[in-house]
């Protein structure tokens, strides 16, 4: 009799992906709102009621992580698991703070999207941030949305293709590609919490309300690039270089963990043949 195993980590059922989308959407409108509201819209009068978004948004990310939790009935190990990967993905997140975008967490949070799936690496991402935001003492009206950036960066690795297929050195070119692209998505996602808010007569740079969005549009790249390009490209690079010379022996922990911890698993039995006994 010969137990097979598939593990899977976080399943997105009804709940969890309505409250996914739903904050995904939030997110969307809080990042994207400049550029979604028109010129003549009041929202710019409302700069002073971010911090209220920001506490919404906080708790829509605690619902998702509450109802991927409960709705898949996660057992101890995967629960142990989520956690031993978020306090490590904190502890790395210090190692390289203020120096170039040596940040050696986000190599973690795509390998554990890939190997454990979307729907545990958006909970993995955005328990990391506010777990490593604890740790730093960097909790502040930006936490939700590097929780939600984060989020979605380690829930992209997921989603990848071929995760039953591709393995070896095509799967580690696959998985250091998306790290070098998703860092810099991550770094202007970021930029895009605070740019909102710089005062337009402190800098030709800065959000104008008055302009048009091709305008503001102009005066965001020129931001990222004046301010961000060094670190971004710091972060790529780094993810890059850790996923290719570590990436092998950290996938194969973390299958040899999943399949250990075997949650949610299925388990089929083979039928062994029959046996005709002699007459």
């Amino acid at each position: 009799m010969n137990a097979q195993r598939q593990a899977r980590a976080v399943r997105l059922g009804p709940r969890s992906l309505a409250a996914l989308l739903l904050v995904s959407a939030v997110g969307v409108a809080a990042f994207g709102w400049p550029f979604l509201a028109p010129p003549t819209s009041q929202l710019s009068a409302h700069a002073q009621d971010a911090p209220w978004l920001f506490a919404g948004l906080l708790v829509l990310l605690v619902g998702v992580v509450g109802a991927a939790i409960s709705e898949s009935g996660l057992g101890p190990k995967a629960v142990a698991m989520l956690g031993v990967l978020a306090a490590t993905g904190a502890a790395l997140r210090p190692i390289g703070a203020g120096t170039a975008g040596i940040e050696p967490m986000f190599f973690l949070m795509v390998l554990s999207g890939r190997v454990l799936g979307p729907g545990f690496g958006f909970v993995l991402g955005s328990v990391t941030m506010f777990a490593s935001a604890l740790l730093t003492g960097g909790v502040g009206p930006w936490l939700p949305f590097q929780m939600l950036a984060m989020g979605w960066f380690a829930m992209g690795a997921g989603l990848l293709p071929g995760p039953d297929r591709l393995r070896g050195r095509t799967e580690l070119v696959l998985l250091a590609t998306y790290g070098f692209l998703a860092a810099f998505a991550y770094g202007t996602v970021m930029n895009m919490a605070g740019w909102p808010f710089m005062s337009a007569l402190a800098s030709n740079v800065a959000f104008d309300p008055q302009a048009t969005v091709p305008a503001n549009l102009a005066r965001f790249l020129a931001y990222c690039l004046a301010t961000s390009l060094g670190w971004d490209l710091g972060r790529a690079v780094v993810t890059v270089v850790l996923t290719l010379t570590l990436g092998p022996a950290v996938l194969r922990a973390l299958r040899r963990a999943t399949r250990r911890a075997a949650f949610e698993t299925p388990v089929t039995f083979d039928t062994p043949p029959s046996v005709k006994h002699p007459t």
